[in-house]
């Protein structure tokens, strides 16, 4: 599933913006402009899926800090996206799905307002769609439809007034069998943001082995995951040896995972010009992170979507065209965002380039602007993406993102 639209309202300083990503998405912009902002929503919408939405806005402190300028009295996000589905649909064809999160008053707490999943099929004849609707909700009252438009109500009984229908109708004896493919698109996606890489973080210990071939959000199973791929993917295991060899040179041999106590493994390097192995615990935070990135990158069978809020931290700028380098292979199969304010990791892209969106603080909310792909190309003909970024050139080049079309409503 690859998100053509995604239009967000009252979510912290993402008051109502309306952005359709492409295939390798990278976000530009200052500290507190709202970047990060939006991968927490993504991380909202892909929980939402999973039936965990009322633990996630109790952690948070609630609806207020979650709101705009804690005075919205709702969040709504609607999604339209490609499908990835079976032959049930035929080309031209696309879903939206649209979840309004209503706050109970003043008070942190909030129901499930409106929910619905909707199908839009164009035909070469047809100039106008009729969305067939998935799946429809009203507060306590949701409806799901079958492949023939036959309808099924949950008894207000079953509904769960903090949770989406949508994670309430996963398993094997769904109506209508493309509602549990679409959940567990957004349940798959990986939003990555805050990785612990210090000395006492668990991606540093030893962990029990366990086939994983994809690093969870928090990034703490990286050594499982790792020890999964590059033990047992011979092409895994060849792009991770050759990134490394680009970053540290020769010296680099290997990554082992010896055996550790109760069942257990550990990451270890070998250099070539070292007669002990560097343990995970001896690892840089930057060689920890490079490792990070690589493997969610490399997975030969990624997410729907990868979201990474600044790759560049803790890097040498030498290693940021590698990691570029790895994100446009990985746009080839899945949807990819980063967010930073790197010149240098804009520069690492070379002959493909990613869909730039500045992102901008104004009059209290966050705005997203596209580049004018025309003015853009004659600036880069003079200088480079990132050289434009620090002098603030690329302002000029821009154009306000374009407004929603009909069939992105909820």
């Amino acid at each position: 599933m690859k998100i053509i639209n995604l239009t967000i309202q009252g979510y912290r300083s993402l008051k109502n913006i309306s952005w359709k990503p492409g295939n390798l998405n990278v976000l530009i912009g200052p500290n507190g402009s709202g970047k990060s902002n939006l991968l927490r929503v993504l991380e909202l919408i892909t929980i939402s899926s999973k039936g965990q939405l009322g633990k996630y806005i109790q952690r948070s402190g609630g609806m207020e800090p979650l709101v705009w300028d804690g005075i919205s009295d709702s969040i709504r996000f609607n999604i339209k996206s490609s499908k990835l589905l079976p032959s049930w649909f035929a080309d031209k064809n696309w879903l939206t799905y649209g979840v309004e999160l209503s706050r109970l008053g003043k008070s942190g707490a909030y129901s499930v307002g409106e929910e619905k999943l909707l199908y839009f099929h164009r035909k070469e004849s047809e100039t106008s769609v009729e969305p067939f609707t998935i799946l429809d909700r009203h507060k306590m009252i949701g409806r799901i439809f079958d492949e023939n438009r036959k309808e099924l109500i949950a008894s207000e009984e079953s509904m769960l007034e903090e949770e989406t229908l949508l994670s309430l109708t996963a398993g094997p004896f769904a109506i209508n069998q493309h509602i549990p493919i679409f959940r567990q698109q957004l349940a798959e996606w990986c939003i990555y943001h805050d990785i612990d890489v210090s000395q006492s973080a668990r991606l540093r210990q030893p962990t029990v082995a366990r086939m994983e071939k994809r690093v969870d959000g928090d990034g703490q199973n990286l050594i499982s995951v790792l020890h999964t791929l590059y033990t047992g993917d011979r092409q895994f295991k060849n792009d991770i040896n050759l990134a490394m060899t680009a970053a540290f040179g020769d010296d680099f041999e290997e990554l082992v995972f010896p055996p550790a106590s109760d069942q257990r493994v550990q990451l270890r390097i070998r250099w070539k010009s070292l007669k002990r192995e560097q343990t995970a615990a001896d690892l840089s935070d930057g060689t920890l992170r490079f490792l990070f990135l690589l493997t969610a990158l490399a997975t030969p069978s990624p997410p729907p979507l990868i979201a990474i809020d600044e790759p560049e931290t803790g890097l040498h700028p030498a290693m940021l065209p590698i990691i570029a380098e790895y994100a446009v292979d990985a746009a080839e199969k899945t949807q990819i965002i980063f967010t930073t304010h790197s010149p240098q990791f804009l520069n690492a892209f070379d002959e493909t380039k990613p869909q730039i969106t500045i992102v901008k603080w104004h009059e209290g909310e966050t705005e997203f602007l596209d580049l004018d792909e025309k003015s853009l190309s004659e600036w880069l003909r003079e200088y480079t993406l990132g050289s434009l970024f620090s002098s603030g050139e690329l302002e000029s080049t821009l154009t306000l993102s374009p407004q929603q079309d009909p069939s992105e409503e909820m």
